[in-house]
């Protein structure tokens, strides 16, 4: 583990120095590449001014509440999917339409129909996260055994029994990999949305640096949405590891 977070830090400053002398040596303009340092310093006014942390929490909110109303979604859907064959062959199609759709293209729209507001930018999250976690809760359900479904209707469970205490745990891992996906995609939808219409925000952010040419705002801007997606990645990769331990040995645990 150590060796792992050594070897990370170790990467990451080749690539900062790497990225100074690409700089420097290249005596490219502030405008088209900064250096580190310049970052570095606009980061710091960033935060001293507010305008990081403010734009960044605009940007969470809307990458968690897309998050829950597109997983929530997908879980439901899916589980009907699982269960019903003629329902799956029936709404097939408009999914996967939908998801032929660049979201680059429907964000527009939703700005027309909603506003430049928190809602649309919600919803873009919800669209681009609910395939990923549609189609891993649908497969989910359907690699829990027919021996363990025949065992549960046996025993007489009941449908919220066999869903509690089989159905669930059965799909939980694969479930959990589409939310890995998901997270990160919510980002990307958040960021869409605020490009296309927004006053606040990261996406905002960078568009009011490419605007004024503060290309080191960019930078700082586009450095946070990677911590973000990388912080939700974290925390679906814990709650998996939480909620997975009975699938490890006990000499694992």
């Amino acid at each position: 583990m150590r060796s792992n977070i050594l070897l990370i830090c170790v990467s990451v400053l080749l690539a900062l120095l790497l990225w100074q002398l690409v700089a420097v040596w290249g005596r490219f303009p502030s405008f088209i590449l900064p250096a580190p340092v310049l970052v570095w310093q606009r980061l710091g006014q960033a935060l001293l001014d507010g305008t990081l942390l403010r734009n960044s929490w605009v940007t969470l909110m809307e990458v968690l509440l897309g998050l829950a109303l597109g997983v929530s979604g997908a879980m439901l859907l899916g589980y009907l999917l699982a269960k019903s064959l003629p329902l799956e062959k029936l709404l097939s199609p408009y999914i996967i339409a939908s998801q032929s759709i660049p979201v680059v293209a429907i964000a527009p729209l939703l700005v027309i129909w909603f506003g430049p507001g928190l809602l649309s930018k919600v919803l873009v999250c919800a669209l681009i996260v609910f395939f990923p976690v549609l189609i891993n809760t649908v497969v989910g359900m359907r690699t829990v055994s027919d021996d363990l479904r025949d065992l549960m209707r046996s025993l007489h469970a009941t449908r919220w029994q066999t869903l509690r205490i089989l159905e669930i745990p059965a799909a939980l891992p694969v479930f959990l990999g589409g939310l890995r996906i998901g997270a990160t995609l919510a980002v990307i939808g958040a960021v869409v949305g605020e490009f296309v219409g927004a006053q606040s925000g990261l996406g905002f952010l960078i568009n009011v640096g490419r605007g004024m040419y503060d290309t080191a705002l960019v930078f700082v801007a586009v450095f946070t949405l990677i911590l973000m997606a990388m912080g939700l990645y974290g925390l679906v990769a814990l709650m998996e590891a939480r909620l997975l331990r009975w699938r490890q040995h006990p000499r694992d645990i």
